[in-house]
């Protein structure tokens, strides 16, 4: 009788009540009709007998216990070298199925084609841990608006940090606006030990993760609840020269130098100007900034400060007159 789980269940819930009955009166006679064929503890006994927990009397006329001490470790230790054996035998089988699930994730089928839509943010989330996984040259990532939290920052470093150890080489764009959070903070600095370059922009740009060139996810004009995988390799490779097009005129995210911070103010100052100009709601405007309303609202409140006046329309009326566009590459004007 191969000792698993209904065995088990057996031995707890009548062999057990049994031995301890053998026990406490000296043994069990051999006539007992419980113990008989078709007796009501037939199979209960056949287990105490299997595994040695009762001998026959030298008389032969009575069944008395054993220790369980000078049993256990006939049964048990067994059990324990199966169940090594079947993990053993179960890592094997997932790397074995890990290769191929590899060779699956980089070719065109995976996703359905050169272009696929995949939907869920739990189903989004394991789709580019696994890309992230097999990664083994380069990751490309733009992440505008930075609203992930502490732990998607944690997870997403945790896997970059691995890919970039493989070797992997990795580059970030943020906006501006990125710079202020302490998160995000503290997982550049992480990344960036580990060998990513990471740069912040001051224009709106849409979310983009591109792995070795031959696989690119964006959002779907649904939200962030669907993403579009591209695999396609021509529209892969314009999605790579926009990436680097944003990435020579990016600021290095490490850098706080007092010129490069000066930079970076007028150039969220000049794009502030230019949502001004262009009469974009104020929620609109943040968006475009990667900042909260009320933060856009101060950079607004600046504007109107440093040209001395007191509503939008005369801010728009005073910067029409000098000119001004939010596209000037000289310094901030000055009354």
């Amino acid at each position: 009788m191969p000792l698993g789980q209904h065995e088990r269940a057996i031995f707890e819930e009548q062999a057990t009540p049994l031995y301890e009955e053998i026990v406490s009166s000296g043994g069990i006679a051999v006539t007992d009709e419980r113990i008989g064929r078709r007796g009501e503890l037939q199979r209960a006994f056949e287990l105490l007998v299997e595994v040695g927990l009762v001998v026959r009397s030298d008389d032969e006329a009575y069944w008395r216990a054993v220790d369980p001490a000078a049993v256990q470790a006939r049964v048990v230790a067994p059990l324990g070298q199966q169940g090594a054996e079947l993990i053993a035998e179960s890592a094997h089988w997932a790397q074995a199925f890990s290769t191929l699930s590899h060779a699956w994730r980089r070719s065109p089928s995976a996703v359905g084609g050169p272009f696929a839509e995949i939907r869920g943010l739990a189903t989004i989330g394991n789709f580019l841990a696994s890309l992230v996984s097999d990664a083994e040259v380069e990751l490309l990532t733009a992440q505008p608006q930075d609203r992930r939290g502490v732990k998607q920052l944690g997870e997403a470093g945790a896997r970059e940090i691995a890919a970039l150890k493989r070797g992997v080489k990795m580059r970030t764009l943020y906006q501006h606006a990125a710079r202020r959070g302490t998160d995000t903070r503290k997982y550049v600095a992480a990344v960036s030990a580990a060998g990513a370059e990471v740069r912040t922009l001051d224009e709106f740009f849409n979310r983009l993760i591109v792995v070795d060139r031959r696989i690119a996810i964006i959002p779907s004009h649904e939200g962030m609840n669907a993403a579009m995988v591209i695999s396609d390799r021509s529209m892969v490779g314009y999605l790579v020269d926009m990436f680097e097009r944003h990435w020579e005129r990016a600021r290095p995210f490490t850098s706080s130098e007092t010129s490069l911070m000066r930079d970076i103010a007028a150039e969220q100052r000049a794009m502030t100007i230019r949502m001004l100009l262009e009469g974009r709601a104020d929620p609109a405007g943040a968006k475009r900034l990667g900042v909260s309303p009320r933060t856009y609202a101060g950079y607004v409140a600046d504007l109107k400060n440093e040209f001395e006046v007191e509503t939008r329309f005369q801010l728009g009326y005073e910067m029409g007159k000098r000119g001004i566009s939010g596209r000037e590459t000289d310094e901030p004007s000055t009354k």
